[in-house]
């Protein structure tokens, strides 16, 4: 059975279809898909891309294949994923903020992060952090209510509300003195230093590029500012044989399984530096288009609402009766996927789908594309929440807003929990309209972010 068919149920209302960009055209010059890329890799992708399997192509004397077909995903994630690393590229844009943190690490070097880490992200681990969210969105949503009479920056409050969750549960201290910094830092790389150059894509990783060059500098200041926090955590201390109270307890305290080695003061900061950034951008953003969607969507926003009046919403355990507000969640994850495009590079020859691939050939798996694509969707640019409410999920491997295989995101429990539990609160608070009429388009940067931010009108339900 399709996926398309494992949806197929009634649906009582035209369903909501968001703004998108225009797909490019597929016979568009090499030059011109570059500028494309440049601007957001979303507007650079063709019909073709979203009607076909794989779509081969050359890029610069290499191949590319796009894979669209849950088999040839599930072997180059899974079932060979040690032949696939990340590419010069997203190497480039991702490490100096992240270092050589988990999300970046290769070989060796990520194995042994992984096991090291994986005991501070289960569902034990994170439900003493769920009070550190509660706290957080119930601040946000009491200033919310204080200012309701004025039109509001929802995405500006989803992401000071994400920091503040990401500083209390990484720190069990708030960012209000630090927040302002930290935002400002994330801002300065995501507009100068995020988007890769026509050199980042060309030039050998060995060879700096002129943007490699502000991107050191970049990274210099930034470890400095997360050095200070990690100081300022350790200054609080911790009592003598009390339990972790935060994910800095967790991640300090955690010990690679093999060997016993904990981590060193850089790998540390590397690790920190990873969860708050990749944990409050991506779920401010996530909740934004959540936010966005119901504004656009008031039928599914009433269902939301009358959700969780019926529910408490004071734990991690709500979540088993937060199914269509985590359906919502799952959906907008769907339409607007927080990572938009996983690019991995060939290092030996392999065969995909009966292709051969050649040592450095480039494979793309864009969850943007895969998402909507057209073969394995109903109504793939439709928000229908209730699609992941069926008996039958989504194919594993057409459905990637965390990824897949061993490289899955280890927050991706945490992310969804407290995604869920702040859009709850959000909506049990108030009804949310948008104020204008101009669409938001999503660009592509690093995530999966809004061309703009729109203003909300926010009632007090």
């Amino acid at each position: 059975m399709s996926i398309a068919e494992a949806y197929d149920m009634p649906v009582a209302r035209a369903p909501l279809v968001p703004p998108s960009p225009p797909r490019a055209p597929d016979d568009m010059t090499v030059f011109g898909r570059m500028k494309a890329i440049r601007e957001s890799p979303i507007g650079s992708w063709g019909q073709r891309a979203y009607e076909e399997d794989i779509v081969q192509g050359r890029f610069f004397g290499r191949s590319t294949f796009i894979l669209n077909t849950p088999d040839a995903i599930k072997h180059v994630l899974v079932d060979n994923y040690e032949n696939y690393t990340r590419t010069p590229a997203g190497i480039r844009v991702l490490r100096p903020i992240l270092g050589e943190g988990l999300l970046i690490a290769e070989g060796r070097a990520w194995k042994y992060q992984r096991r090291t880490l994986a005991p501070a992200f289960t569902p034990r681990a994170v439900m003493p952090l769920v009070r550190h969210m509660l706290a957080a969105t119930d601040e946000t949503v009491a200033k919310l209510r204080a200012a309701s009479n004025v039109p509001v920056d929802l995405r500006e409050a989803m992401q000071r509300m994400a920091l503040e969750i990401a500083g209390r549960t990484m720190f069990s201290f708030g960012m209000d003195r630090h927040g302002a910094a930290l935002r400002d830092f994330v801002m300065e790389y995501g507009e100068r230093l995020a988007r890769p150059h026509f050199l980042d894509l060309l030039l050998p990783l060995s060879w700096p590029s002129p943007q490699d060059i502000a991107r050191r500098r970049f990274r210099k200041r930034w470890t400095a500012f997360v050095g200070m926090l990690m100081a300022e955590r350790r200054a609080a201390g911790k009592q003598e044989g009390a339990p972790a109270r935060d994910l800095f307890d967790l991640m300090g305290e955690a010990r690679d399984p093999e060997t016993g080695e904990a981590f060193t003061d850089e790998q540390l900061g590397d690790q920190v530096a990873t969860m708050i950034l990749a944990g409050h951008e991506t779920t401010a953003t996530a909740l934004f288009w959540a936010l966005y969607l119901l504004a656009l969507d008031p039928a599914t926003q009433e269902q939301v609402a009358s959700e969780v009046q019926t529910a408490t919403v004071d734990g991690a355990h709500d979540i088993e009766r937060l199914r269509f507000t985590r359906a919502v969640i799952d959906e907008t994850m769907r339409l607007y996927p927080p990572a938009f495009l996983i690019a991995r590079a060939a290092i030996g020859p392999d065969t995909i789908a009966g292709l051969p691939v050649k040592k450095k050939d480039i494979i793309l798996i864009a969850p943007w594309l895969l998402h909507r694509h057209e073969k394995l969707w109903r109504d793939p640019n439709a928000f229908i929440p209730s699609r992941f409410m069926t008996a039958t999920p989504p194919d594993r491997f057409a459905y990637l807003p965390f990824g897949v295989g061993a490289r899955v995101c280890i927050g991706a429990h945490f992310a969804l929990v407290e995604a869920t539990l702040a859009l709850a609160k959000m909506i049990g608070a108030f009804r949310v309209t948008l104020v204008g009429k101009d669409p938001v388009m999503p660009i592509g940067v690093v995530t999966t972010q809004p061309d703009r931010s729109p203003m909300f009108a926010i009632t007090p339900r």
